[in-house]
């Protein structure tokens, strides 16, 4: 509700003139108090009529005299009249830059994000930040199984995550109807289902998506709250923002994991013109995220490098068969010749944009840590990491798969050769951290 200081109207000049203006012409005692009867000014003259101040429905005060009073206090009431609309309009305002505020600070950071669990915990954060809460919770839902399920949850205490069927419960009928509400008094709703977590009060506000209902935003509290029209309106807003980006996300991770699939499948293309390396890129990626973990790069480093083990050997197409499948020992030019695969590798990858940065690992997964590898002889450090890791990985499988001119080697021969070439053909770090992931049974 919105207030009003009779007494600090009564201390502006234009409101004070204009009762001295009066009384001086009416020549009439005046007493003015507010509505618990403080005399503001004037004296008190309990004979005299008395006059309401008063806007809709709302009294401030009164005014006590003779004929003139009833004029103050018409004037008066004007003036808290005029007051409640300029706090009103002030108030509408100041919540309007609030929200518009909220609404470019979410658009802003969410721009660059499409990391479901990313947008879900900054909205749970802003909402936090503006709304009263001790459980916020974020549902999608799951069209295979029909059912609303938790995906994301403030709540700490419950072990098992909320489901609701469309229909059932609040937020499965806010999942039905579109429509955001308030339930101030969950205890009277008989679409409430109860869980371990107590709750008193709560918001649910819809994610859609071109008309189509995604989800649900929960926002409750424990004890009894009186949420607000412009708190709806916030979570409303809130939960706009968050749809597109969730939705945005949800489309890059499909995209994502369909480029990743073309991927393996230009990996196995390879191994389908040599029926000798079955496999081979397989356990080259295995080997190679293995020993990536154990050095401790982060989940988008061991994304490139899952790449780059996955098309080390792509450029093994432009090799003429009689080469890649001799089944004795290629003669020096031929190994010349096989050599090229890393140059061909970059020449093919340069003209998918995505896959730039993993170019360095596919062209000088051949090159050596003494710098008397191929194609362009680095040595030490200098070489892309990546390109490290998976020439270790490329050399292990290469020694202990079977060949039609040699059979393969033992694991534990494979890795003393590895051991024994440490710091020459191999990277220490690397050779390190492989040996680390063999004892760890992840090799």
């Amino acid at each position: 509700m919105i207030k009003v200081n009779l007494g600090r109207i009564l201390t502006r000049q234009n409101v004070k003139c204009q009762i001295d203006s009066i009384q001086e012409l009416c020549n009439e005692p005046l007493a003015i108090f507010d509505s618990s009867g403080k005399l503001l000014m004037g004296e008190e003259e309990k004979a005299f009529q008395s006059y309401l101040i008063e806007c809709d429905g709302l009294s401030f005060g009164y005014v006590c005299g003779g004929k003139n009073a009833r004029v103050i206090s018409d004037i008066l009431s004007y003036v808290c009249s005029e007051e409640i609309e300029k706090k009103a309009l002030g108030q509408e305002t100041l919540e309007k830059y609030k929200e518009i505020s909220i609404l470019y600070d979410v658009t802003q950071k969410l721009a660059g994000t499409l990391d479901p669990k990313e947008v879900a915990s900054f909205i749970i954060n802003e909402i936090t930040g503006v709304v009263k809460s001790d459980t916020i919770s974020i549902m999608f839902y799951n069209e295979e199984k029909s059912i609303l399920e938790t995906a994301f949850s403030t709540d700490t205490i419950s072990e098992n995550p909320m489901i609701f069927h469309k229909g059932e419960g609040i937020a499965g009928n806010v999942a039905v109807t579109g429509k955001a509400e308030i339930i101030n008094t969950i205890a009277g709703d008989s679409r409430f289902i109860s869980g371990k977590t107590k709750i008193s009060s709560m918001m649910c506000a819809p994610l859609i998506v071109r008309d189509n209902v995604i989800g649900v935003i929960n926002v409750c509290s424990r004890e009894k709250c009186n949420y607000s029209a412009n708190d709806l309106k916030i979570l409303t807003t809130l939960a706009f923002q968050a749809s597109i980006s969730v939705e945005n996300a949800r489309l890059y991770e499909s995209l994502k994991e369909a480029f990743i699939t073309i991927v393996h499948t230009l990996g196995e293309t390879i191994e389908k013109r040599d029926p000798y390396t079955a496999g081979h890129t397989k356990r080259v990626t295995d080997y190679s995220l293995a020993v990536g973990e154990i050095i401790g790069l982060k989940t988008d480093e061991l994304e490139k490098l899952k790449l780059g083990a996955v098309l080390h050997d792509i450029g093994k197409i432009g090799i003429r068969d009689d080469i890649l499948l001799k089944p004795g020992k290629l003669t020096d030019q031929e190994f010349e010749e096989i050599k090229h695969h890393t140059v061909y590798g970059q020449e093919i990858l340069e003209h998918i944009k995505y896959l730039g940065d993993i170019i360095p690992a596919v062209r000088h997964h051949h090159e050596r840590y003494d710098g008397k590898g191929y194609p362009d002889g680095l040595k030490g450090d200098v070489t892309d990491l990546n390109a490290r890791i998976i020439s270790v990985a490329d050399a292990y499988d290469a020694m202990t798969s079977d060949r039609p001119y040699r059979k393969g080697l033992s694991c534990s021969i494979a890795l003393e050769e590895i051991r024994s070439n440490s710091g020459k053909q191999f990277d220490p770090l690397v050779v390190k951290a492989f040996e680390a992931a063999y004892d760890m049974g992840k090799i």
